[in-house]
């Protein structure tokens, strides 16, 4: 009890501060905190959506290795619409369609006009699925490098109040500069408060992208053996 009493003494203060604050800090303070929601509504979006894009690029490589019809595995691969490895697939189907041409009745005897184009195609496909998966990444980056510098003009901003403060007054006591510090150190802490966070959602995100990058490379080549074993001669 007595701890729940001091934090809501405490938030109360904080919450005190921030409305006689001036306001240039205040504004600071609001664009902090915009800042910090946006990266934390991207930042839970985000690892929902990784999350999702992993599950089904597990199911639907399983579905690729252990099925012998290309044809099944486009149709399959329409349940999977986060899965970039299931985008990439759609694509190179669709290309080996087009670049496909019968020369019997013997599907063994079926050939590709060009497996350079059928690479680009996968490679094109790969770019677009990357892009995908980077989006609204640069924000994380943004408030990472961007919100310790706003923090800071509001700390100078709290600095020049407090030496107002302590020019205007008849002694030079602590009650002269404290609202002043105070208003530099809160807004000191919202700046770090909101780029902490995004850094680090940041630099995990890109280590999954990595691996992301890495599967699909992994999978374009696997694909390419297989229509190379299957229609080049």
């Amino acid at each position: 009890m007595f701890y729940l009493t001091l934090a809501q003494g405490e938030f109360s203060s904080f919450w005190t501060l921030v409305r006689n604050s001036g306001t240039l800090a205040q504004t600071v303070l609001v664009i902090l905190l915009i800042f910090s929601l946006i990266s934390w509504a991207i930042i839970f979006r985000k690892a929902l959506f990784y999350r999702q894009v992993q599950r089904q690029s597990l199911e639907f490589y399983e579905r690729f290795r252990h099925s012998s019809s290309l044809s099944e595995i486009y149709r399959e691969s329409e349940k999977y619409p986060k899965s970039p490895l299931a985008g990439i697939y759609r694509s190179g189907y669709e290309e080996l369609s087009h670049q496909v041409r019968n020369t019997g009745t013997n599907p063994g005897s079926t050939s590709i006009r060009s497996l350079n184009g059928l690479e680009r195609s996968l490679q094109k496909a790969a770019t677009s699925e990357m892009t995908t998966l980077e989006q609204s990444l640069n924000w994380l980056a943004t408030t990472g490098s961007v919100t310790p510098f706003i923090g800071l003009f509001g700390t100078v901003i709290g600095i020049i109040n407090a030496f107002q403060g302590l020019g205007e007054g008849t002694s030079t006591t602590i009650q002269a500069v404290a609202p002043g510090i105070s208003e530099a150190l809160v807004a000191t802490a919202a700046g770090l408060f909101a780029a902490i966070p995004a850094v680090i959602a940041y630099n995990h995100f890109l280590g999954r992208l990595k691996v992301f990058g890495a599967e699909m490379d992994d999978f374009m080549a696997e694909l390419l053996n297989l229509v190379e074993r299957s229609f080049v001669s």
